[in-house]
């Protein structure tokens, strides 16, 4: 039993925390329904207590009340979310109680952790119970209880978590959106997943796993289909920073404002800023009424109705954090403008393919395309961005396969732009198609030759598409419900269903009936592994005179595409 910690545990105990929820994040995730069906408690509290662990492999900490604020500090600043900043909260207050300690024992963290819960509280405008505020307030209460037992870190560390277990499976019944989609909070749990994996760092212990309600009603995932996104009453989840205009201003003003334009209101702080977490439909009003407290840092502001839609659909869900990818997108493309490349033609034949998905990209590359240009279903290049792909090949003819019927056009343009390359199209409709051609190319052939050859290959091959329905239509005589399977033959609606099973099975059958030699799927970056395998294997069962193959694509949209032949 583990008496007292020092700052040197007190890092790593923190690291472990880290490395606990970056583990159980999706999870976490999987049951975010309160108070906005977002799909992201777990992702923004790793991402919070991240900073914690940067900002610690930084700054020199000997003590623990040095290490403490460090985490408190950075917790603050990186904090994510509505629970990304209750946390910030809860370790802010047990920073202010540990400040001037070398080492903490069970009396201190009960003690710190009470700190904690009482800052978090009182930085929340409206309180409700069934969320991480209970769970840490109930775990705090048993805190200061067996610190009366034991004076032991670990004793109460142990205590307190098994307290918390029983609040967290406690949350179903305290809130009433909890209780709609039968799971526990989310960011209580991922709060308790920090503990734990605190606790096994102070027992020389593997990571454990995360807390799990032992209550049989609840369930393991929300069903975001259940959620009207028009129930979300304010769309924007908006967080930021404020850099103070001086340290003892006054914020109860500016409490009281974006309490009345919004909710889910939480404002944290320290001596030289504060950050603001609210749900409201005018984050650009919030933003504004806050520079009158001092100077504005950072921003970040979130659709949570598009999010749901998102999670609804199984699509993935947009964040801000994509914007570095973006960003870098962006800048590339503005380098490629101004430093046009024309390669020398080092060859007689090259290959551009338009392709999205990591995947399939390869899966082109190794067939011996030259060039990749993204694009598909949601993104069609523009003429010059085939055009530059096509200047940087270095070969005298290029052959092009667009890979979707609404490109063609695009790259038959560049037949007659380019003025260093002779441009040939083959019209490819899908990837399957694209795919096919390029596996009969002969480098021996004439260029007609190899033109009719590819063309001839790629209608060889016919497409199956599995994907999902954006919103409620009717297509084809399909009555076609929002969030449902579509399956799509040849390009043509083949099948609607809430299983995916049903039209994966659906699929097979067609498969079957025309004959097929070869079947490979080419899953997309929604679909593991382990899903794509059991695909297969139903593939596998409706052909069994046909070769079943499964490739990760990582295309978007898209679950599955499958090529027939």
């Amino acid at each position: 039993m583990i008496d007292i910690i020092d700052g040197e545990q007190f890092r790593n105990m923190i690291r472990y925390g880290a490395a606990a929820i970056q583990a159980e994040k999706q999870s976490i995730n999987d049951l975010n329904v309160f108070p906005v069906p977002d799909g992201d408690t777990g992702t923004n509290m790793s991402l919070t207590i991240g900073a914690a662990v940067t900002a610690l492999a930084e700054k020199q900490a000997d003590t623990v009340g040095q290490a403490a604020s460090v985490t408190a500090s950075a917790l603050l600043r990186g904090a994510r979310g509505n629970s990304g900043v209750i946390l910030s909260l809860l370790f802010r207050g047990i920073s202010r109680q540990v400040k001037d300690k070398t080492t903490m024992d069970g009396v201190d963290f009960a003690a710190a952790l009470s700190e904690g819960v009482s800052a978090a509280y009182g930085a929340v405008m409206k309180p409700a119970e069934g969320t991480i505020l209970t769970v840490s307030r109930l775990a705090a209460e048993r805190a200061a209880e067996a610190s009366m037992e034991d004076t032991s870190f670990q004793f109460v560390l142990e205590k307190t978590i098994e307290r918390g277990e029983e609040a967290l499976a406690d949350t179903v019944n305290q809130n009433p959106v909890l209780k709609k989609a039968g799971v526990v909070d989310a960011g209580g749990k991922g709060f308790l997943v920090i503990l734990m994996g605190m606790l096994s760092c102070l027992k020389g212990e593997p990571i454990a796993a995360g807390a799990e309600a032992p209550s049989q009603s609840t369930k393991q995932k929300a069903d975001f289909t259940e959620f009207d996104v028009q129930d979300t009453t304010f769309a924007f989840d908006t967080v930021y920073i404020v850099r103070k205009a001086k340290p003892d201003v006054d914020l109860r003003p500016l409490r009281q404002y974006l309490n009345s334009i919004g909710d889910s209101l939480v404002i944290g702080e320290d001596d030289e800023s504060f950050k603001v977490h609210v749900h409201t439909n005018i984050p650009g009003e919030a933003l504004t009424e806050s520079q009158k407290y001092g100077m504005l840092e950072l921003a970040k502001i979130e659709n949570m109705r598009t999010q749901t839609e998102d999670l609804a659909a199984g699509r993935k869900v947009q964040t801000t954090d994509d914007l570095e990818d973006i960003e870098a997108e962006l800048e590339a493309m503005e380098q490629t403008a101004a430093e046009p490349e024309i390669a020398p033609n080092e060859k007689r034949y090259g290959f551009v393919a338009v392709c999205a998905g990591d995947g399939l990209a390869t899966v082109f590359t190794d067939l011996g395309v030259d060039g990749m240009v993204s694009g598909g279903q949601t993104m069609n290049p523009a003429t010059e961005d085939l055009l530059k792909v096509i200047n940087a090949t270095p070969a005298e003819t290029v052959f092009v396969l667009p890979n979707n019927k609404n490109i063609i056009m695009a790259a038959q343009q560049c037949v007659p732009l380019s003025e260093h390359k002779k441009v040939v199209v083959i019209e490819t409709k899908t990837v399957p198609e694209g795919i096919a051609a390029m596996m009969s190319v002969d480098l021996d052939a004439g260029e007609e030759e190899l033109a009719e050859a590819m063309l001839e290959a790629a209608h060889r091959v016919q497409t199956a598409q599995l994907t999902y329905a954006a919103r409620n239509s009717n297509l084809d005589g399909f009555d076609i419900r929002e969030g449902d399977y579509l399956a799509l033959l040849n390009g043509k609606l083949f099948g609607t269903s809430p299983k995916e099973e049903e039209m994966l099975l659906k699929l097979a059958g067609a498969a079957k009936e025309s004959g097929a030699e070869f079947v490979t799927l080419f899953y997309g970056e929604d679909v593991t592994e382990e899903q794509a395998e059991a695909a297969e294997q139903v593939f596998a069962k409706a052909c069994p005179d046909a070769e079943v193959a499964i490739v990760p694509g990582g295309q978007p949209v898209y679950y599955y595409l499958i090529s027939i032949e």
